[in-house]
């Protein structure tokens, strides 16, 4: 059947163990969805598969062509900017919460049976 090897990562098995451990994934829990260079695109790409948003855009490219211009430009763009700018802010807060969260059990100490 399956089995486990457990190479403690300490004195005269150090050597091992990193020869070991390259072999195998890490065991840390992440929860987060986004990293610091993904943020950006990732939110927005998420935040433009809502129905409202792309209707916001859609009004913002609209205003741009001059036949059809309502408004001015950039009075169009300040409810989807704003919206957008809340929406990242909450997204980023939660993520870092959980980002904080994942630290705190990745350093727990956890004991290990031994006979």
């Amino acid at each position: 059947g399956k089995h486990r090897i457990v190479i403690p990562c300490l004195g005269r098995f150090k050597e091992e163990y990193e020869k070991v451990s390259k072999l195998y994934m890490n065991n840390k829990i992440r929860t987060t969805k986004y990293t610091l260079l993904n943020f950006l695109p990732r939110n927005l790409f998420e935040q433009f598969h809502r129905v409202a948003n792309l209707y916001f855009l859609f009004l913002v490219v609209l205003n741009w062509v001059p036949l059809v211009e309502a408004f001015q430009k950039e009075i169009t763009m300040l409810p989807l900017v704003a919206v957008l700018a809340i929406i990242a802010v909450k997204d980023g807060l939660e993520d870092y919460s959980k980002y904080k969260m994942d630290k705190q059990i990745n350093n727990l100490l956890t004991k290990v049976y031994s006979r």
